[in-house]
């Protein structure tokens, strides 16, 4: 692997939270950045936008007008405050109107428009330009960028990747009877507010935070809600503190009718089904590239969930990573291990060490029987922050690991009020 020691010109392309650390990274070490972000503000997933995409609720379209939030307007954090700032920039004991532990998308957002300001990061974003494709030209990376009507080619040696993963929806499209089945659907990527499910028997799909969340703002305005998980653990009950909320099996197959029946054998006629189901990775910028797929959610190869191996460091992606208590300090610290590696001052393995590594990781994720889908989460825990902060130099501070441990147990038992009685 060559060695880079001059400063790069490098494209970042994305203006959400990992967005805006790599820019803060590169530019520490003297690297000239451009940020090309296609919104007109910063914060990526935090900017609340309370358009939906109306003319496709389950967001399949590919020609459909996108909306790139998924953020409804009663969102809270699902990590205490001390887990969403960064190493030098704390949110802890900062406060812009809701200083709840767990605060809302807005305190969220205007942090990191301070974080955007005090960094200098915000004079090198260029808004309104959608990076609509990536190729390789003599050792160098063409980026195509669309404003408006205009698309233009400018040249770059570096590119990071950090576009966010909340926009492109995953859909339950494997349920018996799915095509056939004549009323509403709808992915959370298009949920807002609870009034359009007023009086209405939904079935809602998924167990992750945004299906417990939503589904109880819901229940507060709609006749039913039917809770639906693929979990074999899932207890088939009415839900505690709800007369009008059950939670269900996973669905066995719908019919045309609007009937819908679950494997435990209880049949509902539901008004909608509102999926729940996830995102998908979504690149279709990087088509010219050729390095880089995405399989069944897996984005490979890449080692420890940042470098493409063939053109490390040069290619490499920030926030791939879910499931993880430490989120904002692990994309702090990817960020700082590009930043590094492209200056030269830390190496990498070669492209056959790092080959090696994936298949290991591959072949160790099929031993173990956790499907492909999975390969970016960590499962809550801390190896591969511990990793990277070996890698550029820091240490994790134990509490924060405890915080996290301490703020899931919690979440885990007693996870109807788990955030409003969470403490420190």
């Amino acid at each position: 692997m060559t060695i880079i020691t001059h400063s790069l010109n490098v494209a970042v392309i994305g203006a959400g939270t990992s967005g805006l650390l790599t820019a803060r990274e590169l530019l520490r070490q003297n690297h000239q950045v451009t940020v090309f972000e296609k919104s007109d503000r910063l914060g990526g997933t935090w900017a609340y936008d309370s358009q939906i995409e109306s003319d496709d609720g389950l967001g399949l379209d590919p020609n459909r007008s996108v909306v790139h939030s998924s953020l409804y307007s009663s969102l809270r954090t699902n990590l205490p405050r001390p887990l969403m700032g960064f190493s030098d920039y704390s949110l802890e004991h900062k406060s812009y109107g809701d200083p709840r532990m767990f605060p809302g998308h807005e305190e969220i957002m205007k942090f990191l428009e301070d974080f955007g300001n005090e960094f200098g990061v915000i004079e090198v974003i260029r808004f309104k330009s959608e990076v609509v494709g990536v190729e390789l030209r003599d050792g160098k990376f063409v980026v195509e960028v669309g404003g408006g009507t205009t698309v233009g080619e400018e040249v770059f040696d570096a590119v990071v990747v950090c576009n966010g993963h909340h926009t492109e929806p995953r859909v339950a499209d494997d349920i018996l009877g799915i095509e056939e089945w004549s009323r509403k659907q709808v992915h959370s990527h298009n949920y807002r507010v609870p009034e359009p499910y007023r009086d209405q028997v939904v079935i809602v799909i998924g167990n992750g935070f945004s299906a417990l969340d939503i589904s109880r703002e819901i229940a507060t305005v709609a006749k039913e809600v039917h809770l639906s998980s693929r979990s074999s653990n899932v207890k088939v009950s009415r839900l505690d503190g709800y007369e009008n909320m059950w939670q269900h099996s996973k669905i066995s197959r719908v019919f045309g009718d609007g009937k819908v029946v679950f494997q435990e054998g209880q049949c509902i006629e539901a008004d909608m089904i509102l999926h729940c189901t996830g995102y998908k990775f979504h690149f279709p910028f990087l088509r010219k590239i050729g390095v880089v797929h995405v399989d069944d959610n897996r984005v490979g190869p890449l080692y420890k969930h940042v470098f493409s191996p063939q053109l490390a460091p040069r290619l490499a992606f920030v926030g791939l990573i879910y499931n993880q208590g430490l989120l904002f300090r692990t994309f702090e610290l990817q960020s700082k291990w590009i930043a590094l590696a492209l200056s030269g001052k830390i190496s990498l393995p070669s492209q056959d060490e790092m080959l090696i590594n994936i298949r290991e990781y591959y072949q160790e994720m099929e031993e173990n029987g956790i499907p492909k889908r999975y390969s970016h989460s960590l499962n809550f825990q801390f190896e591969y922050v511990d990793w990277l902060a070996a890698q550029v130099g820091y240490e994790v501070d134990d509490r924060l690991k405890q915080i996290c441990k301490n703020a899931y147990e919690h979440l885990i038992s007693r996870p109807n009020s788990s955030r409003d009685t969470f403490v420190l």
